[in-house]
């Protein structure tokens, strides 16, 4: 996740191509590159120029993690444990490389919608469904409620406030999880995610005056939410559902 953290706003292939120091461009041995170890004996510096090794790498190495264990315990070895890691390991790439360039890459959300409506269709169960018709269109209504939604809300800020208020990248992302979580999580993490993001904001503006965040971090916690417990708060919100 590191590398596609990396290389993606780059451009640069993640198959291809051994994990260089970003200072002195060394390539980094094997045994420098295990996660959460190697940062332990290598104290925080690259071996060869010592420049210091940013927090993100340990961070992200220790978020998947436990996303790992944490799916493992929720599903086991089934079909929703590969399908919603994937979606999980998609928001961890997303909201690091939001956070750093502001962008989201679309080889993670455009990606991302076709696996969501593939293995909707391959696993409804994902869905709550047991037919695989019902699967795909209970994911195809959650990748149109997440365009719908954003496109809307661009709609409005761009009439109001006469400039670019929501990015395409945001309205491909919020697709992305349509198509893994369906309609109902979809409208839960549209709805979460500016109670997230807007006391940051309004910090980040008192501070620098700068009216713009990265809405792409918080529409991915907002999922990882709704993807926990979307189903017990829709159930309290409508109790008669």
């Amino acid at each position: 996740l590191n590398v596609c953290i990396v290389r993606f706003p780059k451009e640069e292939s993640v198959a291809r191509g051994r994990s260089r120091c970003p200072h002195c461009r060394h390539q980094i041995a094997w045994y420098d590159n295990l996660p959460l170890l190697s940062i332990l004996w290598l104290g925080d510096k690259c071996r060869h120029c010592r420049a210091p090794i940013s927090l993100r790498y340990p961070l992200v190495e220790f978020l998947t993690g436990v996303s790992f264990l944490g799916a493992y315990h929720l599903w086991g070895w089934t079909a929703e444990f590969a399908c919603y890691l994937y979606l999980i390991c998609s928001l961890i790439v997303v909201t690091f490389v939001d956070f750093e360039h502001q962008i989201i890459p679309d080889e993670v959300s455009l990606v991302g919608i076709l696996a969501g409506l593939s293995v909707s269709y391959l696993f409804p169960i994902l869905q709550g469904e047991v037919d695989r018709r019902l699967g795909l269109a209970e994911a195809s209504l959650g990748m149109l409620a997440g365009v719908g939604l954003i496109y809307a809300v661009a709609i409005f800020g761009e009439f109001v406030f006469k400039k670019e208020s929501m990015g395409g990248g945001d309205l491909k992302l919020l697709a992305m999880i349509g198509a893994f979580l369906g309609w109902e999580k979809t409208v839960l993490t549209f709805l979460i995610a500016p109670l997230l993001g807007a006391p940051v904001g309004l910090v980040i503006w008192k501070v620098t005056k700068n009216r713009y965040i990265a809405f792409g971090p918080y529409l991915a916690m907002a999922a990882m939410i709704a993807l926990l417990f979307g189903e017990k708060i829709i159930a309290w919100y409508f109790p008669y559902n």
